[in-house]
């Protein structure tokens, strides 16, 4: 008699198993994470079967072959920047992000450039052809070596891929697909991972590029379970403001470069623009005279980046103050205006404060905790600081001001934007080449006070 099917409940984001149903998961403490499954056991082996001769043989490393042309340029280097300098061959890159950010627009992009050189298979689960054909036309997509397939049909699209052998693969989205031969529907733990297997192996066998659209749910993460983002090479996430035109590419998981690359677009009417000098954008538009701004200078990766930190501190008219963050940590934000207070004698207890970071840059890097600072001494003074000015450095719990990386490349960016005067920790001064300081005044300060000070 043939062994039965057992059905048990895992969960989405740690895999654990459980025999049944349950609300909160006993593993990660998650809710509503258990999907159900149906697992078939292993037909039994026969007693006394004798056993199998080894039939895999390894490769010595030295013996294996390197191509060194083994990316594809997408067209855009921002994109091909956060992928550590373009697309690598038989790779699987993971692309998710908040519905209508932009995704499959800049995925229907790249092929124009990248069908010049290769045959495209875009696979599409969720739009019919005419509607890829009315995005292709309004992005100017006009490639002749795009073939488009609207199918669901995991086994399928990988037998198309095998006797087709295209260039690139694009998967739009990862949740629609599905295997016949699993029962669950379509989005499910099982479904998104065993598709993603097959699809992985695929490429992989075939050294064919493969990008998978993945949804994500309300929290912000990819849907699905948490062993998908293991299966694939990449993770990217395009993030911003649907409100806002422009948008951030960000890398968190890459085996073929770095994650500390960022990307940065501008969705237009005729689709994404690559904007190459992020700083000048970010900065656009500064009002002159006013209190509570202060420009900063992040290193995303390789890149310097400068930003504009708001802070507007008036007044409470309730009993607690209220504390608001936006592109910045709140405890981060908290314990400076804790040490505002107690090593400098700026009290914030009575005050609203509002701490904003144009652009919809995220700010966590130690180093912009003087810019946080300065705005929100500027703020609550009701002193502007000069227009010219920028300043970075971490500070610490006595006031002082800690040395951080990569300050020579911040003072030649700020700089090569015509900033006049920079604040710098102390530590980082001492060690600033003497010819910097040509086109721009270095300031060095010990603390918090000494900082401001130097300003007004």
């Amino acid at each position: 008699m043939p062994p039965k099917a057992k059905t048990i409940y895992l969960c989405e984001h740690c895999s654990y198993e459980s025999p049944k149903w349950v609300g909160q998961c006993p593993g990660c403490s998650e809710w509503n994470c258990l999907h159900e499954e149906v697992r078939r056991p292993e037909p039994a082996k026969r007693a006394g079967a004798a056993a199998r001769a080894p039939t895999l043989t390894g490769q010595l490393l030295r013996d294996i072959k390197f191509d060194s042309a083994i990316r594809y340029h997408t067209g855009m280097s921002e994109l091909d920047r956060v992928l550590g300098g373009g697309l690598v061959k038989g790779s699987v890159v993971l692309l998710g992000g908040d519905p209508g950010i932009g995704k499959s627009t800049l995925l229907l992009q790249i092929c124009e450039h990248l069908g010049q050189a290769a045959n495209i298979l875009y696979v599409s689960g969720e739009e019919s052809p005419h509607q890829l054909k009315l995005r292709a036309q309004r992005l100017g997509v006009t490639t002749d070596n795009l073939t488009i397939l609207c199918d669901t049909d995991t086994m399928g699209i990988c037998d198309t891929v095998r006797h087709t052998t295209p260039g690139m693969v694009i998967i739009d989205s990862i949740q629609t697909m599905q295997m016949a031969d699993i029962s669950s529907s379509p989005g499910s733990v099982t479904q998104v991972r065993e598709s993603t297997n097959l699809l992985m192996r695929t490429a992989k066998s075939l050294g064919v590029p493969m990008l998978l659209v993945g949804h994500v749910n309300k929290d912000g993460n990819i849907a699905g379970p948490k062993v998908l983002e293991h299966i694939v090479d990449a993770v990217l996430y395009f993030e911003g403001e649907r409100h806002l035109s422009y948008r951030i590419l960000r890398a968190v998981k890459n085996r073929y470069g770095s994650t500390n690359e960022i990307g940065v677009f501008e969705m237009l009417e005729r689709g994404l623009a690559e904007v190459e000098n992020p700083s000048a954008m970010l900065i656009a538009g500064r009002p002159k005279g006013v209190s509570g701004s202060c420009v900063a200078c992040v290193m995303e990766g390789s890149r310097p980046i400068l930003a504009e930190v708001q802070g507007l501190v008036s007044p409470t008219s309730f009993g607690n103050p209220r504390r608001m963050q936006t592109g910045v940590d709140g405890s981060r934000a908290a314990m400076l205006m804790a040490v505002l207070e107690k090593r400098c004698g700026w009290f914030f207890g009575n005050m609203d404060t509002y701490i904003n970071v144009i652009g919809g840059l995220k700010l966590d890097e130690p180093s912009t905790d003087l810019s946080i600072a300065l705005a929100l001494i500027s703020g609550l003074k009701d002193v502007p600081l000069p227009d010219d000015a920028l300043a970075f450095g971490e500070i610490g719990l006595g006031g002082e001001l800690r040395a951080v990386s990569h300050c020579e490349q911040r003072v030649r960016e700020a700089a090569r934007l015509g900033f006049a005067r920079c604040i710098v920790p102390r530590q980082n001064f001492t060690k600033l080449p003497k010819d910097l300081q040509q086109g721009i005044q270095v300031i060095g300060a010990g603390n918090v006070r000494s900082a401001f000070e130097a300003l007004v």
